[in-house]
This record gives structure tokens, sequence and C-alpha cells, in this order.
């Protein structure tokens, strides 16, 4: 069973990359909370990996943090929870605004994200409302935002992510929001995470 892989980037793009891992390329299926993290292609990376076995393939789910890894098995525990809506919900949502949404039993904001009905988003309410606990953060970063400030804060969640303080992620988004041109508000979040990172560098 492979649990991490170490290995050079060799192709990315949204929801799958290929990681070479002494002359093998090993396909890894990712969430784009993952995917926003990743370094240029011919870098060095290591993910987590999830191996899902069926009768006729092999899968490797892959993941930046820990966190993401827990969250992902921790939903393919539910009735129904297959590795596709597993994936979309870290696609849709951080883990942190998961967790949230989940404890705070918003169904409706789950039932937004892309491939997830009413009935999966009670069930997830129902199954792992005291379970996601352990991934809200310690402010309590659970409450719903929309639009701009939804771009804002998954920045600010991966920066969290690849090991900077909540605090200085924060301001450095803030300050690129405040300073940069009328039309930051196109920036896409791998944008905003790419100038945010050119911030806290310095």
């Amino acid at each position: 069973m492979i649990a991490a892989l170490s290995g050079t980037l060799t192709e990315k793009l949204p929801h799958r990359l290929t990681l070479s891992v002494q002359g093998v390329g090993y396909e890894v299926i990712v969430p784009l909370s993952t995917f926003y993290q990743l370094p240029d292609t011919g870098s060095s990376l290591t993910l987590q990996i999830h191996t899902h076995v069926r009768e006729d393939a092999i899968q490797l789910f892959g993941f930046v943090t820990r966190s993401e890894k827990d969250c992902f098995l921790l939903l393919l525990g539910v009735n129904g929870v297959g590795p596709k809506v597993a994936l979309g919900l870290l696609s849709g949502l951080s883990v942190a605004d998961l967790a949230g949404a989940i404890h705070r039993g918003d169904q409706a904001r789950l039932s937004g994200v892309p491939g997830i009905g009413p009935k999966t988003a009670a069930r997830l309410v129902l199954e792992l409302k005291e379970k996601v606990l352990a991934f809200i953060d310690e402010n309590g970063h659970d409450e719903t935002a929309t639009g701009d400030e939804q771009v804002q804060r998954d920045v600010v969640s991966a920066l969290t992510n690849l090991g900077y303080q909540r605090q200085s992620a924060r301001e450095a988004v803030r300050r690129i929001w405040r300073e940069s041109p009328a039309n930051v508000q196109a920036f896409t979040v791998e944008g905003l995470l790419r100038e945010s990172l050119k911030v806290l560098s310095k």
C-alpha cells in the first residue's frame, strides 16, 4: 500500500498530476485544494497518498497536507460517499470550511458543491458532525463567505497549509487586495496565492 510519494512533478492539471519517482511516472488524482499549492513542473514534491483499490483499477489520490488526506479518508467512511464525491468536496471547500459547514449543519452550503445533493449533505452532517471538530482551526474558521471573500479565504487556507502563520497569511492577502490595481477582483485563487507567496518571502 502506497502511503506517500516523493519525486519530481512532471505534469500538473486540475484534478491530476504525474509524479516521477526513480524513473516511474505515477498518475495521482488530486483535489483543487492540492492543485493550488503545487510548485512548478520540474520541482521536487512529496504527496500524502491514499491507495484506492477497485476490482478493475488501482487509483492513487494525493494531498499536499496530512489534514487533506485525513479529511478525505473521513469522508470515505460516510455511507454513499466515494472518492469522486470526497474529491469534489475538497475541491469546492477548504478543509476548515468543509468541517465548519458540517459541524454547524449547513446543508445548503454543502449542497452548493457540484455533485452534492441534499441527501448526501444531510448524511454528512448526521455522521460527521462531531468528528470534524479536529479540522476546525483555533480561530473558528468556519463562517460562510462568497465571491471575492471566498477567494481570499481559500488563499489564506492554502498558505497556512504551507506552514505560514494564519495572521501573516491574512495580512499578505489583504495587502495585495488593498494595493493591487482595480482588476484584483479578477484574481484566481492560484494567482492570488502566487502573489501572496512573493510578499511572504520578502
